[in-house]
């Protein structure tokens, strides 16, 4: 064999080798020993089920600083999924982010936020009929996001922080694989490139006219993804072939573990990856990445719809409905087309424990997308609730050098 011909081979083998999902022997073997009958199946069968699952220990030192580990399962940035709601947690970032920016004079948070309609496809918002006030906000759109993973909500934050901005931030914070391209409505390719004229009002005056937009980046499509057997059309239709996801929405799930930790642990990341938010932001996240629907007045929900747990995938979701008082789960989900996701940050205040997992599932027997028959009940919280529980018994005995003070996530949510 010619010396070019070795090393033609030796290439191929190193980029297929680099294309193995990462497993750590740590998880493996736990799942293998502590793994109900039903997860153990799930996980006996990857191609079927495309789970991936990061499991981040932390571990603070004698000046409570926070190190990090992180153990892998089945994680492949080459393996899509659909990210659905997660995409909302970057983008709520991003418009606290673009909003301090902005440095307007009376301009915050709670300052009126006024959408309005500038081409085909857009809504005019200047009513929040779940708010108090009557009146939309950047913070009112954010605890929508957060507490039940409101649709209509990230469309706006979608508007106001623009899809070119979206990826021109994230991009230079390091996130070069995330594609958020989509609001969450039926529209085109070119409708979701152009965003609305906004208006940010306070006692009649305007204080910040924000112009409409159009993204003139290009995104690089050119692999093809293709999911499922068959799928349903706009009209209810079957069309026999898998479901083309190569323009949707990309969030792999290592961005999508990093995203969250630069929230929770924000100099846990460089400088450059930050959100340029300031500490009064941080907090407020915390409350609504964490508050339950049933703790909060404004919004009001309906909580035998918007339960306690309903957000809450890890540990807590298919386990009823009650989530014991001593723990607090920041997170965020998404769920769409078959595929569960979840980003969260669990805390044990009476145990004294704290850890990470974010993960994803694929539940779907019949192959066929956007029929709305997915196993969500039967195997994906399952999933969610097993995982998360073997993990939470192991960290409950893991030995730690330093008792982590967990006072920053103390939060008196009836204020």
């Amino acid at each position: 064999m010619t010396r070019h011909c070795l090393l033609l081979l030796l290439c191929g083998c190193l980029s297929f080798a680099q294309a193995q999902p990462r497993t750590d022997t740590l998880l493996k073997n736990m799942f293998n020993r502590e793994a109900t009958p039903l997860l153990r199946h799930m996980l006996q069968h990857p191609d079927s089920f495309r789970y991936q699952l990061i499991y981040t220990q932390i571990d603070r030192d004698a000046n409570n600083k926070p190190h990090f580990r992180h153990y892998y399962l089945n994680v492949d940035a080459d393996q899509y999924f659909n990210p659905a709601s997660t995409v909302k947690l970057p983008v709520a970032l991003l418009a606290l982010e673009k909003m301090r920016e902005l440095k307007v004079p009376g301009l915050d948070g709670n300052t009126t936020m006024f959408t309005d309609s500038s081409g085909s496809g857009q809504l005019t918002v200047h009513t929040d009929s779940t708010a108090k006030s009557g009146l939309p906000s950047i913070n009112h759109y954010i605890k929508r996001i957060f507490l039940i993973s409101d649709n209509d909500a990230y469309n706006r934050l979608y508007e106001f922080v623009g899809q070119q901005s979206i990826h021109e931030r994230l991009w230079k914070k390091g996130y070069k694989d995330v594609r958020i391209v989509r609001r969450f409505m039926p529209l085109s390719e070119d409708e979701n490139r152009r965003t609305n004229a906004i208006r940010f009002v306070k006692n009649g005056k305007t204080l910040y006219w924000q112009a409409p937009a159009v993204s003139t980046l290009q995104y690089d499509y050119s692999r093809n993804i293709r999911i499922g057997a068959g799928y349903m059309d706009k009209n209810d239709h079957l069309v026999s072939e898998p479901m083309d996801f190569t323009k949707h929405n990309n969030l792999p799930l290592q961005d999508l573990q990093q995203l969250l930790q630069s929230v929770i642990f924000p100099q846990s990341v460089p400088a450059s990856q930050r959100f340029r938010i300031t500490p009064e932001d941080y907090r407020f996240l915390y409350r609504y990445m964490s508050e339950y629907p049933s703790e909060s007045t404004d919004p009001v929900y309906d909580t035998t719809e918007y339960f306690d747990s309903y957000t809450k995938f890890f540990l807590f979701k298919g386990a009823g409905r009650h989530i014991p008082s001593g723990i607090r789960v920041f997170n965020k989900t998404g769920w769409s087309y078959g595929f569960l996701t979840d980003a969260a940050y669990i805390v044990d205040f009476e145990h004294h424990v704290e850890f990470m997992l974010t993960g994803t599932v694929y539940v779907n027997r019949d192959g066929i997308l956007n029929d709305d028959k997915y196993e969500y009940e039967e195997e994906g919280y399952p999933f969610f609730r097993d995982a998360g529980n073997i993990l939470y018994q192991y960290e409950l005995q893991r030995k730690r050098a330093y008792q982590p003070d967990l006072n920053e996530f103390r939060i008196n949510y009836r204020q």
